[in-house]
């Protein structure tokens, strides 16, 4: 495809006989099956992951009051949790968190339903987590994780003296990362005598998977239409931030944090 230098607008594309478009769909379908049937064999490897058991006793700050980890499962065995990008003195959430936790609503009462509590954590105070989830119109829980280890011990947030490295502790290695907090998904099991383990987390891209908007974006003619490496998600903004705009233009304005690379 030949993307022409104009916002958007595609030239130049292929067309063919409805005959020859069905036999090209048909031979895509077949490698659409593939990455269905790897994607399932992935999952299958991701839950066979052992489990470590947690043994640091971590408190939140919620509205009911101070809850433990093991109290934020909400009486189920499975907790998703959503590291939210929003720093002690942060005046608002990232842009690309919010993007994804703007997919969070519409799914929570099927995970509810399906033995999985949903919520997110930031290390930022209560009362500023609350301010900012009021503004967005969310309804999913949301704690703070502030004053205790738990963002740096699941690899989500940094001290000073890492930044000053250049290089922090993200997505299983080491790395450059332009902020002092970091994107991710950290996923836990409560067995019934109450002790709590860590399964699986996910980094990077990893987080994509709450951010249904970017798969039905995949089966558009422009698809992600992000060409800018390093700043893929400078498009996104906080829903209620976003500017009336023609449909060939795109925004230019570089997003507050980085979407980092798998």
């Amino acid at each position: 495809m030949n993307i022409a230098t104009a916002p958007g607008r595609i030239e130049n594309h292929p067309t063919v006989s409805s005959e020859r478009w069905l036999a090209e769909r048909k031979a895509l379908l077949a490698q659409e099956k593939e990455l269905t049937q790897l994607h399932d064999r992935i999952a299958k490897a991701r839950r066979a992951l052992p489990w470590v058991r947690i043994g640091k006793d971590y408190v939140f700050d919620t509205p009911d009051g101070p809850r433990s980890l093991a109290d934020l499962f909400d009486g189920r065995r499975q907790l998703l949790v959503q590291h939210f990008m929003l720093g002690p003195d942060w005046e608002q959430g990232c842009p690309s968190c919010s993007y994804m936790a703007d997919h969070a609503d519409g799914m929570n009462v099927h995970l509810a339903h399906r033995d999985v509590t949903f919520l997110a954590v930031s290390r930022a105070p209560l009362a500023q987590i609350e301010r900012f989830r009021r503004r967005m119109g969310w309804q999913f829980r949301w704690v703070s994780s502030h004053g205790s280890d738990f963002n740096h011990d699941f690899g989500v947030s940094f001290t000073p003296q890492q930044i000053a490295r250049g290089k922090v502790p993200y997505n299983y290695t080491t790395m450059a990362f332009p902020s002092e907090e970091a994107p991710g998904l950290s996923v836990f099991y409560r067995d019934d005598a109450g002790a709590v383990f860590h399964t699986y987390s996910t980094y990077g891209r990893g987080v994509e998977v709450m951010m249904g908007t970017y798969q039905m974006l995949d089966l558009t003619p422009r698809g992600r239409d992000e060409h800018n490496p390093g700043h893929t998600m400078d498009w996104v903004r906080h829903h209620d931030r976003y500017e009336p705009q023609a449909p060939a233009q795109a925004a230019t304005a570089t997003s507050a944090c980085c979407h980092a690379n798998a």
